[in-house]
This record gives C-alpha cells, sequence and structure tokens, in this order.
C-alpha cells in the first residue's frame, strides 16, 4: 500500500468529510486549513466544519425527503458530519439541527485523533503542486481570492458566483414570551424535539404590511463590485423576497399555516416569524429564512417590529457574502475529477451543490474515489437511484448551454431534491391506482426505498439480491 498522502485544502464540511473518508479507507491525509492564518467574512472561529449560515441540516425524513434520504445514506456510508451531526443535535420539528459549537469541536476533535490525518493550517494560494499527484480543493463558498484566481486561470473557465445571506441570532431572554409561543408547524416532532420547537412571532395584517414596507425602504450593504451576481433561490435575502411582491412572505418564511397562537386561540395570525433554538443550552435562536443583506443598524431597528422582539437581543447579525462555483458540467468528470488534470478533484459547493448536507455528501464522494484511485481500487460512481447518484449527476452532467441558446445561464447550484432521480411508477395499493396526495407519498417512499437498498449494495453492505428482499 502506498503511504503517499491525498491532499485536501480546505476543512470546510466537504474537506472534513473527504479526508475522514479517505483516512477510513487506509490512506494518509494532509488537510490544509487556512484558518486563523486567514479568515473569512463569514466564519468566527478556527474550528473545523464550522457553521456560517444556519444551523439546521434540515428534514430527517428519510422516507418522503430527498435531504433526509441522503442523511440515511451518509449514515450508511459512515459519515464524520452525519455522526457528529447526530451526536450534538438541539430540538428542530421534523429537521436535524444542531449546536454549532459543539458540532465544530466535535468534527475537529475526531479528525485531529485519527492516526492517519495530519492537520496543516495554512493558506493554499494556487492549485497543487504537480508531487500533489492526489489531491482535493474543498474550499467552498469562501475561496479566497488567490486560490479562486488560480482556479479560474487553471480551468480556462470563468467561475460562476453568487451572494449567500447569513440570518440573525437572537438571546432567548430578550423574547417577550407573552407575546410568543413555542409550536413546530402542525405540531410535528422530529429528531430530538417535542412537538414545541419553534418560536413563534404574530403578526396581523397592519404590522406585517408595514414590516414588509420596512424591509424595501431599509438600508442595504452594497457591492457596487458584483453587480448583476444572481442569488441562490434557497437562500434569498429577505428584503429581496420581499421585493417579489406584497404576499411573498406570507406565503414563505412568514406563513401562518399549522400554527396556532396559544395566548389568542380563536384568532389566526396574518403571518407569523418562527425562530429555531441555534445552540443545546437553548439561550439562542435564529430568525428563520431572515437571511439578509440590511445594514446591521436597520436590521435591529426593522426586526425589533416584530411581536415579541420588541426589545430583542442579538448574538449575531445578518450578513452577506459571496458563493463562488464551478461550471462543474463542463470541467469535472463522474468521479469530480478535473478533466484538463487527472488526480485533481473538487468537493463541496465550489462544485454547485447548495446546502450542508450535500456539501459534506459530495465531500465523502470525494474522498471515497480518490482513496480508490490511490489505493487501485475500482471506482464506480454512485447509482443514479440514490441521492448520492442524483446530486453527483447533477453536478457532474447538469445542463449545458447550447450555441443556439446564447445567453442562457446554464448550471446552478441545486439542493438534492425528487426531481434530480431517475422516475418511478407509484406502487398500487389493492390493485387500485393511487391519486393526489397520496399517489405522492407512496412514489416517495418507492423512490427512497429504492434508493437505500440501491445504495447498500454500492457501499458493499448488501447483495443484490438481499436489497429485493
Amino acid at each position: 500500500m502506498s503511504a503517499k498522502p491525498i491532499h485536501i485544502v480546505g476543512g470546510g464540511l466537504a474537506g472534513s468529510e473527504a479526508a475522514w473518508q479517505a483516512a477510513e479507507a487506509g490512506v494518509p491525509v494532509i488537510l490544509h486549513e487556512m484558518r486563523p492564518v486567514r479568515g473569512t467574512d463569514a466564519h468566527k472561529t478556527e474550528g473545523l466544519a464550522e457553521l456560517v449560515c444556519s444551523n439546521s441540516f434540515r428534514s430527517d425524513d428519510a422516507q418522503t425527503n430527498a435531504v433526509g434520504l441522503l442523511h440515511a445514506e451518509m449514515r450508511l456510508a459512515g459519515s464524520l458530519i452525519m455522526s457528529s451531526g447526530d451526536a450534538n443535535q438541539v430540538p428542530a420539528g421534523g429537521a436535524l439541527a444542531v449546536d454549532r459549537d459543539c458540532f465544530s469541536n466535535a468534527v475537529t476533535a475526531r479528525l485531529e485523533a485519527h492516526p492517519l490525518i495530519t492537520i496543516v493550517r495554512e493558506e493554499v494560494t494556487g492549485l497543487p503542486p504537480a508531487d500533489w499527484d492526489q489531491a482535493i480543493i474543498a474550499t467552498g463558498p469562501l475561496t479566497a481570492p488567490a486560490l479562486a484566481e488560480a482556479i479560474a486561470a487553471g480551468t480556462s473557465s470563468d467561475a460562476l458566483a453568487f451572494f449567500d445571506a447569513i440570518a440573525p441570532i437572537v438571546h432567548f431572554e430578550s423574547i417577550d414570551m407573552n407575546t410568543c409561543w413555542f409550536q413546530s408547524r402542525y405540531d410535528k416532532v422530529g429528531p430530538g424535539g417535542t412537538g414545541k420547537d419553534y418560536i413563534n412571532c404574530p403578526m396581523d395584517k397592519e404590522q406585517y404590511e408595514a414590516f414588509v414596507q420596512a424591509l424595501m425602504d431599509g438600508q442595504k450593504t452594497e457591492f457596487k463590485q458584483w453587480e448583476g451576481t444572481p442569488y441562490f433561490d434557497g437562500c434569498l435575502p429577505i428584503e429581496v423576497m420581499a421585493e417579489r411582491g406584497p404576499e411573498t412572505l406570507r406565503h414563505g418564511p412568514m406563513k401562518p399555516m399549522g400554527l396556532t397562537n396559544e395566548h389568542n386561540p380563536t384568532v389566526k395570525a396574518y403571518a407569523v416569524v418562527q425562530l429555531r433554538q441555534d445552540n443545546a443550552l437553548g439561550t439562542l435562536y435564529n430568525m428563520v429564512g431572515f437571511q439578509t443583506k440590511l445594514k446591521h443598524g436597520e436590521q435591529v431597528r426593522i426586526f425589533r417590529m416584530i411581536p415579541g422582539l420588541e426589545n430583542a437581543e442579538f448574538a449575531r447579525l445578518g450578513g452577506l457574502h459571496r458563493n463562488t462555483y464551478l461550471n462543474s458540467p463542463t470541467l469535472l468528470d463522474p468521479t469530480l475529477q478535473l478533466r484538463s488534470r487527472p488526480g485533481l478533484r473538487f468537493a463541496g459547493q465550489i462544485t454547485g451543490c447548495e446546502g450542508y448536507v450535500e456539501s459534506a455528501a459530495i465531500g465523502l464522494l470525494a474522498g471515497r474515489f480518490a482513496a480508490a484511485e490511490r489505493l487501485g481500487r475500482p471506482m464506480t460512481p454512485p447509482p443514479a437511484t440514490t441521492a448520492f447518484g442524483a446530486l453527483l449527476n447533477h453536478i457532474t452532467s447538469g445542463h449545458i448551454v447550447s450555441d443556439d441558446e446564447p445567453g442562457k445561464r446554464s448550471f446552478q447550484p441545486m439542493n438534492v431534491n425528487f426531481g434530480l432521480f431517475p422516475e418511478i411508477e407509484a406502487p398500487k395499493v389493492d390493485g387500485k391506482r393511487l391519486r393526489g396526495k397520496e399517489k405522492t407519498v407512496a412514489k416517495k417512499k418507492a423512490m427512497t426505498g429504492r434508493a437505500l437498498a440501491d445504495c447498500r449494495v454500492w457501499l458493499g453492505l448488501a447483495t443484490a439480491a438481499q436489497a429485493a428482499e
């Protein structure tokens, strides 16, 4: 067995997972992380796998939700990110949310303790040197300018970019619980939860309309050098959503459905702001869906218009940072390898996936691919029927602009979703075809059942015959 290491640049979720997977396969790893030698606009610590936006890994439902399915597949693959998340979860209804500091500390400690992993704190300013014959770049949306320029030059292709916004965090003790109440939407109970995992702040129609107007009128941070950069629809700033129409927010992050005000049960709120627990102690709450580019003073003024947050104290205000990603379908092969340079792979959000879990999943795949190549083992990409395969296929063979579609944007970041999976027929019940919601649920369950069976075979955890049983 060769003792030559795999070099991984970037200690975020993708880089951390890639390092773990390669080391667990028996290959030495050198993990290069630039913090604290060089910081970023969003990171606050030097911990590995630091969460800079939400603390939620989203739905943990592996039967009817695509990201929950991805959770399950990653657990089957021995994911460091998922095991650390499971060990440090906080209540969040049907979602898996974590204490961000405890989570990062756990990932850091396990990587530091692994006998095959060496962590080097330094900035890598260019593409890996030739003697790094197996390397993974997992620097994410906050890739340092020097490395980003080197990647753009080395790929002979312009990187694409969009803005990613961060939501504020509120101190629990400053929230007026005589106005607000605890409840998950439709009282849904999730992992570690009770069905009362969110704090809800109700608004009547007049309050809502005044709030929306304030969002649109508030002073925003401008980045003229990045004008024209598209936002990712899954992480739109709250004020950008407000500009799309007066009712947009109450049909989005401020929807009142499934919630009953325990202080006034007979009156239906016109809109509701939800806050989700952000740490294990329950002292901090994240404003759900409130990513923003409002200036800090404006955030305090406008968000204190929300009933129950009149005296809110903010542990962190919202912010905005640039997110850079490759035109991966033209640049990467099905094993995430740069077509123009064998042995150099990319992983995480820089490849054009979106979301914590998706980023870690692509890191998991990159680490396994690199380790297999180092060990001289076959590298078979995961089946397209799995969440792994669906996400990988989106990245490496997503829509490419043709010559007869001038100006049309091609590859865009995307969360894992059932639209990326091969079609499947909804099963019949008692010989009858299902319709409506029943058909949708049955189809999703059939898709996730197929995915988990195929994933077990791909991972070598079951034979095809066993999976079919």
